[in-house]
């Protein structure tokens, strides 16, 4: 593939745009895509450096994702590959060069790495030319790989990547690792906001609040593609929701510990006390200064409303608080049904999805299908049935999220 001024230009606007980008996940994801485009590439996948080892994060694949669908992506399960010369990625890791491979079926007899048809062999799909490049830093560090996989011409066929396409990918992914290092920074900065959460209360983990966030990706892409929402406009609403859903539980940082400590199931005055964690959390975000804040805000304090107009926290000027209670009836809210911010529907069906599959020390993880089925059970009156709908529609995917961010305790 030759390359001209055009391809420069595009990668300029390319690299405008994933600075864009807040949340690093969708940031990984738009930079493998954009990565394929560069070259012409079917398919793809994108890993992360943690310690020793690299951990998948995406994968891409045109010709599998045609016969999905419209709207549904590929799901694809969490493994790592460890840093050394076995493997391609890990080779790449290892000494920070990128390797363009024609054929990973015809690796020359004494080459350090090898190919694992495993892959292949579960997914269908043959991979033959390959071009694998390292995400350094300035600083000469390493964030992780991109693999790129059987380069196309115009008629369709699988050809080698060329020299052009090792340098445009090169460039490409020097001006996206200076993005990714502040998308990284920006999750960094929510994560520690979670984990005072997690100081103060055990309940709340930088794996759950990971799924949660997750999950309502998923949700919402589904419920937006059905809603014929500009593609631009979904991209933009995702990054937002994805790092906001992460903080829907931060307002718990304002409760006492003999609540949030304590191992057995609430008494009816501790939940109503413990209820307002939702009003606390909105009031973190109430000098809003981006639409960042304002979907934070919103999905803190009314997560938990429900769409019958049951919930809270529209029922808080019951609480034992007269404090509290005498603040939240200044701007009563009774919330119910598309009042509720589109944020806050996706996030209480992602949140008791999380809190009921998984095991807490007050009580034993639910059984998946009785889970499902309570889901079920609640749409129309505690969740919004539309929203309901996209969940099932995308199972497979929020399964493929639980595998990605385990509780440690499992």
């Amino acid at each position: 593939m030759a390359f001209d001024e055009h391809d420069i230009r595009g990668i300029i606007q390319i690299d405008s745009e994933l600075n864009k980008i807040q949340d690093s996940d969708l940031l990984l994801e738009r930079i493998l895509l954009e990565a394929r485009r560069v070259v012409g590439a079917e398919a793809g996948t994108i890993y992360v450096k943690d310690g020793d080892k690299l951990n998948f994060k995406y994968s891409q694949n045109a010709l599998q994702e045609r016969s999905l669908p419209p709207g549904q992506k590929l799901p694809y399960s969490a493994f790592s590959l460890q840093i050394n010369e076995k493997t391609i990625s890990g080779y790449v890791a290892m000494t920070g060069e990128l390797l363009n491979i024609p054929d990973v079926y015809k690796i020359p007899e004494g080459s350090p790495y090898g190919y694992n048809t495993y892959y292949d062999e579960k997914t269908h799909y043959k991979s033959t030319s390959m071009l694998t490049i390292p995400l350094k830093t300035s600083a000469g560090g390493l964030l992780g790989v991109i693999q790129v996989i059987n380069a196309k011409d115009d008629a369709g066929n699988t050809i080698a990547f060329s020299r052009e396409d090792e340098i445009l990918v090169t460039h490409f992914a020097a001006n996206a690792t200076v993005a990714l290092q502040r998308a990284f920074m920006t999750k960094a900065m929510i994560l520690r906001m979670i984990k005072m959460a997690e100081l103060r209360d055990p309940k709340e983990t930088g794996a759950h609040v990971n799924r949660v966030a997750g999950y309502a990706i998923e949700i919402y892409d589904r419920w937006a593609f059905k809603r014929a929402v500009p593609e631009k406009e979904r991209e933009r609403y995702k990054d937002t929701l994805k790092l906001a859903a992460m903080l829907h539980d931060v307002g718990k940082v304002a409760i006492s510990d003999l609540i949030l400590k304590n191992p057995a199931r609430f008494t009816p005055d501790e939940y109503k006390v413990m209820q307002a964690h939702a009003y606390f959390g909105s009031l973190l975000f109430i000098d809003s200064q981006s639409e960042l804040d304002r979907v934070a805000s919103d999905i803190a304090s009314i997560h938990h409303e429900n769409w019958d107009g049951t919930g809270y926290p529209s029922t808080i000027a019951e609480w034992p608080d007269e404090t509290i209670a005498a603040m939240a009836r200044r701007s009563p809210r009774n919330l119910a049904g598309e009042r509720i911010p589109l944020g806050g529907r996706i996030v209480a069906v992602a949140d008791v999805f999380d809190a009921l599959v998984s095991r807490r020390v007050y009580k034993e993880a639910w059984d998946e299908e009785a889970v499902y089925e309570e889901i079920r059970k609640l749409s129309g009156t505690k969740f919004d049935p539309e929203v309901v709908e996209a969940f099932f529609e995308v199972q497979a995917n929020i399964e493929a999220i639980r595998a990605r961010y385990p509780d440690s305790e499992s």
